[in-house]
C-alpha cells in the first residue's frame, strides 16, 4: 500500500529499508517519506517500528567466519590491481 502520497513510498519499501537496519529517521533522509505533508509519518514510523521489532538485523545473529575472497585470475593479473594486496590475499 501507498504510505506517501507525496513521494509514491510503499509500505514495502519502508519494510524493506527498516529490515535493513535503518532507522526512522535514515530512511526518512534515504526516501524522503514524511518530509512534505508530513500527513504519513505516524502510518511510516509504524512500519518501521514492526519491522525492526519483528525482524532484527541478519548481521547480530548470524556470526559468520570470515571467508577468503578469490579473485578471478584476470582481477590479479591487472596493472590496476595492487602487488603488495595480491600478496596479503595469497
Amino acid at each position: 500500500m501507498i504510505v506517501c502520497v507525496c513521494r509514491r513510498i510503499s509500505d514495502r519499501e519502508i519494510a524493506r529499508h527498516a529490515r535493513a537496519g535503518m532507522s526512522f529517521d535514515e530512511i526518512q533522509f534515504e526516501l524522503g517519506v514524511a518530509t512534505q505533508c508530513g500527513c504519513c509519518e505516524s502510518c511510516a514510523r509504524d512500519v518501521v517500528a514492526q519491522c525492526s521489532a519483528t525482524r532484527p538485523v541478519a548481521a547480530l545473529h548470524n556470526e559468520v567466519t570470515a571467508q577468503p575472497v578469490q579473485l578471478a585470475n584476470s582481477i590479479r593479473e591487472s596493472k590496476a590491481w595492487n602487488s603488495s594486496l595480491h600478496s596479503q590475499a595469497a
